[in-house]
């Protein structure tokens, strides 16, 4: 009853424009300063490898989140130093003009759970709350935007792709 309401309610893509809007809001500023005030993972990286999230009897909860940070992201920290800022400008991007929608909060939330693995809690609990449900919402996640245009062009290209498939 409620996902029926998310996915096909007008009120609710009123709802989850707001939504939509204010984490849109959120990522692109983040993103933003990063690219325009410089970046640097390592030192981030370098805390989340010395102070990985620990269970109640002190043990490592995430090792295997560990060991990427360690043997992956961290030799390839001018990687990190790319993707992060722009992934963040992007997502919001997506977001603020509901372009994308459903893409954008998948990899928001791909971004919040890193962080949160990562010990980093700050707004990242808050965020996967309101990102599952706008990514739950689907297409009208995005009906008050530019997705109105873009999902049914997608979908049309994609019933040419498949009708071209079974001509030839």
């Amino acid at each position: 009853m409620f996902n029926k309401f998310l996915r096909e309610n007008k009120i609710a893509s009123v709802i989850l424009t707001v939504l939509r809007l204010y984490l849109g809001y959120s990522w692109f500023t983040a993103g933003f300063h990063k690219l325009t005030g410089g970046f640097d993972a390592a030192g981030f990286l370098k805390g989340a490898i010395a102070n990985p999230v620990k269970g109640p009897d002190g043990t490592v909860v995430f090792g295997w989140y560990v060991d990427f940070l360690k043997h992956i992201a961290l030799p390839n920290v001018d990687v990190f130093n790319v993707l992060v800022p722009w992934g963040e400008t992007l997502i919001g991007l997506g977001l603020i003009l509901g372009c994308l929608t459903t893409a954008a909060m998948f990899f928001g939330l791909v971004m919040n759970f890193s962080f949160f693995l990562a010990g980093t809690v700050s707004h990242n609990p808050r965020d996967i709350f309101l990102g599952f449900i706008i990514l739950t919402a689907g297409y009208n996640a995005g009906k008050i935007g530019l997705d109105h245009w873009v999902v049914p062009f997608f979908r049309k290209m994609n019933k040419g792709t498949v009708k071209h498939k079974k001509t030839a």
